[in-house]
């Protein structure tokens, strides 16, 4: 049933075209396949950088203007005053050594993202290497290793996504929900681009943003014009 599903919905898009952000955005109701859940909205952009060199690997963050769609579940790992900063701004948990000790000892990950104080990056290293495969690790570059947790707890709750780009140079994240009116996908899919467009580092050659693509969780990819996304120079 879904398969034939996904076909219908296939035949609806010119694999070959580049759509109009305004176009590509209008078509997703169309892409829709399952009737229960309120599918995701994620873009691939594929970079023209080489990620195996370090000068050429594009990572950072970006607060959507219309969020996700899916609010986050933040721990804050902090000394006593900072914990209770990260708490008043919105984090669901917050504390020291005893939920490094929880996570180490219990393997609990009642959470989605990690925000840490510089002073505690001693006692987060000892779990590294639990957080680090689920991207769970926190990082100055991305702005979750700071002393202002009210900000990076903020953003977090707002909308924030990471990303980095992968192996093949292409860098995914999620831009919405099916449920989101087709212009606010619009906007938070340009404020990505401009994003990466900030972060093009100095020694890629050539065309920098090769193709995007979007789609709902189980429906087929759309290809977007990448001139067709205004960005602020």
């Amino acid at each position: 049933m879904a398969g034939k599903k996904y076909r219908a919905a296939a035949e609806k898009v010119d694999r070959k075209r580049r759509y109009p952000l305004d176009e590509a955005v209008a078509l997703l109701p169309e892409m829709k396949i399952s009737g229960k859940s309120d599918e995701t909205i994620d873009v691939a952009v594929r970079l023209g950088v080489n990620p195996k060199h370090a000068d050429q690997m594009v990572r950072g963050a970006v607060v959507l203007p219309h969020g996700t769609g899916k609010t986050k579940i933040v721990l804050c790992i902090a000394r006593p005053d900072k914990a209770k900063e990260a708490l008043a701004a919105g984090a669901d948990f917050a504390g020291g050594e005893e939920y490094v000790n929880k996570i180490k000892d219990e393997n609990w990950f009642g959470f989605d993202a990690v925000v840490a104080t510089p002073d505690m990056m001693g006692q987060v290293g000892k779990i590294g290497r639990v957080l680090g495969p689920r991207g769970l690790m926190p990082n100055p570059k991305v702005g979750t290793v700071t002393m202002d947790v009210t900000k990076a707890v903020g953003e977090l709750k707002a909308g924030r996504v990471e990303f980095r780009v992968e192996k093949a140079g292409i860098v995914h994240s999620p831009i919405g929900k099916a449920s989101f009116e087709t212009n606010k996908i619009a906007e938070n899919l340009s404020s990505f681009v401009e994003t990466l467009m900030k972060l093009k580092p100095s020694t890629a050659k050539g065309t920098y943003v090769k193709s995007i693509t979007i789609s709902s969780t189980y429906g087929p990819g759309i290809k977007v014009d990448p001139a067709s996304i205004t960005v602020a120079k």
